[in-house]
């Protein structure tokens, strides 16, 4: 698992970049200089190497000793003009979110790129485990691979999002003769229209408001080996002329530059739009397709190979082990009733739910009951009715949280109707002569418990989450379950 290594003698500095990469989800850790080689040296995962340029001859020279590894610079001006192709960019203070993530994804794409192909791929076995399964599709996948793996020829990779597309991407690239050089990804559909140019082709120094310096694009970074081009279909008609010429002549120049490159890259590119219905509506360029339409693959959807989910949810399982998380396993009811469901998000989605009940339920074996509503399928292939049991683990919880809470609070209010306003007081300590609908009364609780946590947090739901004596994910997943959001609040207010 990847982590970002925050290098610094600054210890206010350090203690701030932890809290903001926290917020943001990504693991991370600190070390000062004198201990940096080190730490960088025993570390295989280091995705982002933050460094305090606060000594810029040190802060260079650490840069340059590590050129596998993407380093960004915080807070002061690096001094000298040398370029360094795995400085991904600078920080100043104060540092803002959109520029720190946008960095950060330049950082994980300069990484995965450039990591020891050791780490990535032993044979052919290895490869294809991310293509698992026995179905026709997917079968049919892996011999299109084997067949233009070994050729020249470019290769466009059409599917669903997230059936696996980058996967097929780097199979191809790691089976070629290609594999000692880069595998670099571009999502066109990610990078802004007036951006794009610089990006695939790299700049000059003052090109534009802000090239501070040069700096290499995806093909100069893919020398050697391939460029894979996700989502091409999101690609501006002006930048589908410029890479048009890239593949006809093999030569392009930076933004702002007039000296003419060459390259030697192989281009995959990929997209699940209709790219034949766009060449209609004028949104897509014939000639641009037919250059990259000579060896199409199309990746299943998961609805259309269903047989395959038991494989897949053993190889998700073997994967979080891999990575020394807690896993899951899953009864017989709960695959059969996910081989029922549509899949939208393919395979994708399938990851991600693995991942979410390893943390909901780490080292549990997997039930129907376990499963998120929209999961639980009967044996006629419809979404069981809404007042189907409940998983127990949630209602221990929200009684737990409810008496957590009822400690500090006596009175608690909780709304006696779920659309309602009006409060009434929840926590009474006889039950009532005519009976109470348990489900309902616990679930109009813990909404109730949600928004005055929210409400006392000022909507930031770290906090929300501590005071409520849950982990944040959880809390995030009970308001998407209740629909609770501070736009709904506010409108109903």
């Amino acid at each position: 698992m990847s982590e970002i290594l925050i290098v610094s003698d600054n210890q206010s500095r350090t203690d701030t970049l932890k809290i903001i990469l926290t917020f943001l989800g990504e693991s991370c850790r600190s070390t000062s200089y004198s201990d940096c080689f080190d730490s960088i040296n025993k570390s295989q995962s280091i995705s982002a190497v933050l460094i305090d340029g606060e000594t810029p001859e040190i802060a260079e020279e650490t840069i340059e000793k590590f050129p596998e590894s993407p380093f960004i610079n915080i807070g002061f001006q690096l001094s000298g003009d040398r370029e360094f192709k795995n400085l991904i960019g600078s920080l100043y203070e104060p540092i803002t979110y959109p520029s720190l993530t946008e960095l950060l994804r330049k950082s994980d794409d300069y990484y995965t790129a450039n990591r020891p192909i050791s780490s990535l791929v032993s044979g052919k076995t290895k490869l294809f485990r991310s293509l698992v399964g026995n179905s026709r599709g997917i079968t049919e996948v892996r011999e299109l691979i084997e067949q233009v793996a070994p050729v020249e020829a470019n290769v466009i990779i059409l599917g669903e999002s997230g059936t696996g597309k980058e996967v097929v991407a780097r199979n191809i690239h790691y089976m070629s003769k290609r594999q000692k050089g880069p595998f670099v990804p571009v999502n066109c559909g990610a990078i802004p229209g007036d951006l794009l140019e610089s990006e695939l082709f790299g700049h000059e120094k003052g090109a534009f408001t802000g090239a501070i310096s040069a700096r290499k694009g995806r093909f100069e970074m893919a020398e050697g080996g391939t460029l894979f081009l996700d989502e091409i279909g999101d690609m501006p008609l002006q930048m589908q002329v410029k890479l048009l010429r890239v593949l006809q002549e093999r030569i392009f120049e930076r933004v702002g530059g007039a000296k003419t490159l060459k390259c030697n890259v192989r281009i995959i590119a990929a997209t699940h739009r209709n790219l034949e219905k766009m060449i209609e509506e004028g949104t897509f360029r014939e000639d641009l397709f037919y250059r990259l339409n000579v060896f199409p693959i199309e990746t299943p959807a998961l609805r259309e190979r269903a047989q395959d989910i038991p494989l897949l949810l053993q190889e998700l399982a073997s994967r979080l082990e891999g990575a020394r998380q807690a896993s899951v396993k899953f009864t017989q009811n709960a695959m059969k009733s996910l081989m029922l469901h549509t899949w939208p998000g393919n395979v994708r989605e399938l990851s991600n739910l693995v991942e979410r009940l390893s943390i909901l339920h780490p080292s549990h074996v997997i039930d129907l009951q376990h499963l998120p509503h929209k999961y639980q399928y009967d044996e006629t292939g419809q979404v069981q009715h809404e007042n189907a049991p409940a998983d127990e683990a949630a209602e221990r919880d929200a009684i737990n949280a409810m008496f957590r809470y009822a400690e500090a609070n006596p009175v608690i209010e909780v709304s006696s109707d779920s659309h309602s306003d009006a409060p009434v007081t929840a926590v009474e300590t006889a039950l009532p002569s005519d009976g109470v609908n348990l489900k309902e009364y616990l679930s109009d609780l813990e909404i109730s418990l949600i928004r005055q946590a929210l409400d006392a947090q000022d909507w930031v739901v770290a906090r929300a989450a501590d005071q409520l004596g849950m982990r944040r994910t959880t809390l995030v997943e009970k308001m998407r379950k209740y629909e609770i959001s501070r736009q709904k609040e506010t409108d109903n207010g």
